[in-house]
């Protein structure tokens, strides 16, 4: 309830790290975005994380090799950190210096809202992440959770207006369709593959050309693929 009663942002953040405290937490780190086409540099970002490792991340720009960042890109799972987690060589090196900081164990929880929000909320300790300390945070997910989602409905008027507008949003059927017209099929195969008309595919198609300001389903693509949202990988398979 203090994190629904905060009048501002500053009591706000104190009421997440005390919750984040009371379960064992010493570090709390939230974070959001508008939509999954806004670039990170925008985040709505609160935390208690020491202000060198802060600054550290944000010029290494880190944010794109974090694993518990990519986690929650495609995942609604909470993620308990353990060595396995950073094995990549890039992600290994970014957690060893996170390790001297402080931040060697803890739980990343996404944030997906209904209005195409993406986030997350990340409770850290300097405890080693052994099989003790994995069974404990866990145990404490529950609860976790719980937090997470009172901070995400309750941080909304701070963030509201701050955030960057961002590019335009695509749904997920207009996603869908853009990937197949990138694949090379017309409207009239994607009608067939995805159980719709041929006018609502077009339809589709028009919603997504005005969002993005061109002309055509090509130029379309070529600014999806510039943007993130598909990717050249689906294109050779």
């Amino acid at each position: 309830m203090g994190l629904l009663e905060a009048g501002d942002e500053q009591t706000w953040t104190a009421q997440l790290v005390a919750l984040a405290n009371d379960q064992g937490f010493p570090y709390v780190l939230f974070g959001l975005l508008p939509s999954r086409q806004t670039r990170f540099s925008t985040a709505f970002v609160r935390t208690n994380y020491p202000a060198a490792w802060r600054a550290r991340y944000s010029d290494a720009g880190f944010v794109h090799i974090d694993p518990t960042v990519a986690h929650c890109l495609k995942s609604t799972l909470p993620l308990v950190w353990s060595r396995a987690t950073f094995e990549e060589a890039l992600a290994g090196a970014m957690y060893e210096e996170a390790c001297a900081h402080g931040l060697r164990s803890g739980v990343t929880l996404p944030v997906h809202g209904p209005q195409g929000e993406l986030g997350l909320v990340s409770f850290a300790s300097e405890h080693a992440p052994d099989a003790a300390c994995a069974h404990r945070m866990a145990a404490a997910l529950p609860v976790l959770a719980l937090i997470r989602d009172y901070a995400f409905a309750s941080a909304a008027r701070f963030h509201e207006g701050a955030l960057e507008p961002g590019l335009p949003r695509l749904t997920r059927r207009e996603l869908e369709v853009l990937r197949w017209v990138m694949l090379g099929k017309s409207s009239w195969e994607i009608a067939r593959i995805t159980a719709c008309s041929e006018a609502t595919i077009n339809f589709h198609l028009a919603n997504v050309r005005q969002k993005f300001g061109v002309n055509t389903r090509q130029q379309a693509v070529v600014m999806a693929l510039g943007l993130g949202l598909l990717s050249t990988e689906e294109q050779r398979r």
